[in-house]
């Protein structure tokens, strides 16, 4: 099954994440290393859902992008993070090899954000993308839609998670403890 509009929200989703990736690249350089990640993994979504189920390397390739976006949205939280990060890394790379559950990439994501809101200088706004995402993840898991044809649960989905992104940029932009990686 192809779905047209996923194409356009993903790649919204992926436009978003790189302009706050270019904005942060010279402050929070594993951060904006996230934000490039989560645009691969957009893009590759977009056209995955766009083309249809023919294309599993195409998931493939969107499931591995966001672990690694996971990973160093982690360790660019703070310095003692990164072996946790890295490990957290190998273990969902090695699961997601023979699984293709959106459920376990949110699994993952959710946790590093868990993590980076208990840890992170700038709480209020990891806390809000928590929020926000939690509730995109709701909305896609429940597969809530606006129109099942037109503007379904994964393109609404897309749209939420521009907000989370944007709560994360802020999260990164607004922290004290902005350093050269």
């Amino acid at each position: 099954m192809t779905d047209p509009m996923a194409l356009v929200t993903d790649s919204a989703l992926g436009v978003a994440a790189l302009i706050f990736a270019a904005k942060l690249w010279r402050v929070r350089r594993m951060w904006a290393l996230a934000f490039v990640f989560t645009a691969l993994a957009a893009f590759c979504g977009g056209v995955y859902h766009g083309l249809g189920d023919n294309t599993p390397f195409l998931w493939k390739a969107t499931v591995m992008s966001v672990g690694i976006a996971s990973f160093f949205l982690l360790a660019g939280t703070h310095r003692r993070l990164a072996t946790v990060a890295a490990l957290k890394l190998v273990v969902y790379l090695t699961w997601m090899t023979t699984h293709d559950g959106f459920i376990y990439v949110i699994a993952d994501y959710g946790l590093t954000l868990l993590i980076a809101g208990l840890v992170h200088p700038a709480k209020k706004w990891v806390w809000g993308s928590i929020g926000v995402s939690v509730l995109g993840a709701l909305v896609q898991q429940a597969k809530l839609t606006i129109h099942p044809k037109w503007f379904d649960y994964n393109d609404l989905y897309h749209v939420i998670q521009i907000l989370a992104l944007w709560l994360l940029y802020r999260a990164a932009a607004s922290s004290n403890e902005v350093r050269r990686p």
